[in-house]
């Protein structure tokens, strides 16, 4: 059986709406339901052990919700 001791989360929020770079469209809420769904998998697989690690976003006031978003999720 599959069984990871953590969940590694590349963190990038690049897929912002305001980010000019991805054009994804991604919202904080967005951002909350990916973080959750990690979060069911790390609960599953890992003993709900995660790791996240900041690795992308250019709209500064994108990636200071999503990031307050994000960390609101994992605590």
């Amino acid at each position: 059986m599959f069984q990871p001791e953590f969940v590694l989360i590349s963190a990038g929020f690049d897929g912002h709406q305001r980010d000019p770079l991805a054009q994804l469209q991604l919202t904080e809420e967005g951002f909350v339901e990916l973080t959750r769904v990690v979060m069911e998998v790390a609960e599953k697989y890992a003993h709900g052990r995660v790791v996240s690690l900041l690795e992308g976003g250019y709209d500064l006031e994108g990636l200071m919700g999503s990031v307050e978003a994000h960390l609101k999720i994992l605590a």
